[in-house]
């Protein structure tokens, strides 16, 4: 099985989980935020070592609260290539909309070459609006026909976004004509002619493997259309399973058809002690802190109810709910080998992503978790723990 981990790139956060203090009301200063890229330094040099196959990291912006204070994961992730032998490094995700697309499609080509194609390329729509507004574009913010325009404008540009970043990678010459995108301009000058096509300079020294984040029924649809890898977070089973399987029925209608588990990821919030009672003291601040912070977006509307019934939009759910459902666990070794062995039964799951980032856990304690997941609980699952061998070579 391949085996990732994710990481929102939190700072330092020892009051997390206090449910006196709300979400919005810390304010962390710089020193916080470098705290927490040496944290990334030590963790990514430890799924190095444990075997980890790829380190994802998540792009937010203007986050004073301190929950995610990367904004540049293609920059920072080349960094830590240049710490690490083995390790990929990959955006989950890189925030298309809020990006010039052709800048970023530069962006990854260059950092591909550099790390001698160690860089895994993530894409997504976003979800907050304090950071899309501010860099130019929307993004629906709650249940309601206004957040279903943003949306659907959100959308239009990235899938133009994706149209031109595949052009301009794998095209010797391209242009593009869209709604929100015009490449070139019309009528620029150059050199006493006008210029009628671009090139992408440099280019991929491969062919990317894109990753996509699927939730709405609109991304079930395009994203094995579109060639895209799926990647599936805290979805109920049952929901899960639905479009875990339809993936592979689109991509077999396409006459591309996939093997079980194939193409596919899921991504599991995991806080594991060596005892349940250690899980759980450790493991509850974060995950309630966790959910504190992304409740307000609907993050967790796919749990449900005992009877089975729908929760609210913005549910915030018990440690013991997420252990329920298997949607985050927090528990013994032996309590995640029984989660992971659902999903991996339910699924035919080839590729896990461990979210171990919660709130307030330290560097050793994070580093544990890791040794802990790869030393223990694979063995008793009875899984190898895979890694990819890297084929390039990076510049020196």
């Amino acid at each position: 099985m391949r085996v990732d981990t994710n990481f929102f790139c939190t700072v330092p956060m020892p009051d997390a989980g206090d449910p006196d203090i709300p979400a919005t009301s810390r304010r962390y200063g710089n020193d916080a935020v470098v705290a927490c890229y040496e944290h990334l330094v030590a963790w990514a040099k430890a799924c190095d070592e444990l075997g980890f196959d790829t380190m994802w990291l998540t792009e937010h912006h203007f986050q004073y609260e301190g929950y995610e204070v990367l904004p540049n994961l293609i920059l920072f992730g080349q960094h830590l290539a240049s710490i690490t032998k083995d390790l990929r490094l990959g955006q989950m995700f890189n925030v298309v909309p809020q990006w010039h697309p052709l800048r970023l499609a530069e962006d990854f080509a260059l950092a591909d070459i550099v790390t001698g194609g160690r860089m895994e390329f993530g894409v997504g729509r976003g979800t907050v609006p304090r950071e899309a507004w501010a860099l130019g574009t929307v993004v629906a913010s709650g249940d309601n026909a206004m957040s279903a325009e943003h949306d659907r404008i959100n959308r239009e540009v990235f899938e133009e976004s994706m149209e031109v970043i595949k052009l301009a990678w794998y095209e010797d010459r391209f242009s593009y004509r869209g709604k929100h995108f015009v490449f070139p301009p019309d009528d620029v000058p150059d050199r006493g002619s006008t210029v009628r096509d671009l090139t992408m300079i440099p280019k991929p020294l491969r062919h990317v493997d894109v990753y996509q984040p699927i939730s709405s029924p609109e991304t079930i649809e395009y994203v094995p259309r579109a060639g895209h890898k799926a990647v599936y977070w805290l979805t109920n089973a049952e929901s899960q399973k639905q479009k875990w399987d339809r993936y592979a029925e689109i991509r077999e209608e396409i006459g591309s058809p996939v093997g079980p588990g194939e193409d596919r990821c899921l991504v599991l919030n995991v806080h594991v002690g060596r005892t349940r009672e250690d899980a759980m003291k450790r493991g509850r601040p974060g995950h309630d802190e966790f959910v504190k912070f992304l409740s307000p977006y609907g993050r967790f509307n796919s749990y449900r109810n005992p009877d089975g019934t729908k929760v609210p939009f913005d549910h915030r759910p018990t440690v013991e709910e997420s252990n329920r459902e298997k949607l985050q666990v927090i528990g013994s070794v032996d309590d995640v080998v029984d989660a992971l062995g659902f999903w991996r039964d339910l699924l035919d799951l080839r590729h896990v992503c461990f979210f171990f980032d919660l709130p307030g856990i330290g560097r050793e304690e994070m580093i544990d978790q890791m040794h802990l997941m790869i030393e223990e609980v694979f063995p008793k699952l009875g899984e190898p723990v895979e890694r990819r061998p890297v084929t390039g070579r990076p510049l020196v």
